[in-house]
């Protein structure tokens, strides 16, 4: 960026990022909104705001996601504090949650279980929705665990019980049975070649792959669910969009009934579930 590159419009122009994300960034390290900016596009900026900004942007050149640069991604209506380490939530996610507010409908103070919750996304929306639920969310990952209990902290949804383990492991002995399991755990094959690419590339390869086929996460999830579940409960996982048959096919062997899928809104198969 040049030396006259020191004002609101100047580092826009200059900095070779889309004018969203440029803007989202100064936002960032002005602490600023939109209309300010506007305001004052032609302000001399402090040198230090100058070079936190480019430091963004060649951050961001380099492909690393926009929510690891500004900290953070809404999702279903909630900002959430991401951190490299942690999976970035996604839109398609949402009808996870939705999936699983229908599911609820009717219970009153319903158990409910997130495998794998990563920054606590879909645990803390389920529990902000039904405060009168009793939420449980585990992870392996430490990393992951913080994040999720600091978003739940920071949100109002302080009663999520966040459990540090590998899947059911993590739950302790005499555990109450859930009414609703849900997860949204590792399902890409290790070897396709979008690991290597986007945002991907930068996000905790352990929260996106399984190292095998894609569908031994969510094997191991079906297999050990019916010791966990209550009378009529239900079992919803994300998955790929080449897996509901297969997924689906998981949960007949398994014994759970009535096992179907769900389309995103890109029209992808995205949940499927069952009930026992």
């Amino acid at each position: 960026m040049g030396g006259a590159a020191t004002t609101v419009r100047g580092l826009m122009a200059d900095c070779g990022l889309p004018r969203l994300e440029a803007r989202m960034l100064l936002e960032r390290v002005l602490d600023k909104p939109r209309a300010w900016l506007l305001a004052h596009d032609t302000d001399p900026l402090a040198p230090a705001a100058v070079a936190a900004f480019q430091t963004l942007c060649a951050r961001r050149l380099a492909g690393e996601p926009m929510a690891y640069l500004l900290g953070e991604r809404e999702f279903m209506g909630h900002v959430y504090a991401v951190a490299p380490g942690v999976l970035i939530p996604r839109p398609e996610t949402e009808l996870l949650v939705e999936t699983a507010l229908e599911c609820l409908a009717g219970r009153q103070a319903p158990r409910v279980l997130d495998l794998g919750t990563g920054s606590g996304a879909i645990a803390v929306a389920i529990a902000l929705a039904r405060p009168d639920a009793h939420v449980t969310a585990t992870d392996a990952s430490p990393e992951a665990l913080a994040q999720a209990h600091a978003n739940a902290q920071r949100l109002g949804a302080p009663r999520v019980r966040c459990l540090a383990g590998d899947w059911y492991a993590a739950l302790p002995g005499g555990d109450a049975p859930f009414d609703l399991i849900v997860s949204n755990p590792p399902y890409i094959a290790a070897g396709d070649v979008h690991l290597d690419q986007g945002d991907l590339r930068h996000e905790p390869r352990g929260a996106l792959t399984d190292e095998a086929d894609g569908l031994s996460a969510l094997a191991r999830i079906v297999s050990g669910a019916r010791a966990w579940m209550a009378p009529g409960a239900r079992l919803w996982l994300e998955h790929g969009w080449d897996q509901a048959a297969a997924v689906r096919q998981l949960l007949a062997d398994a014994g759970f009934r009535n096992a179907a899928s769900r389309r995103d809104l890109a029209g992808i198969e995205r949940i499927s579930g069952a009930n026992l």
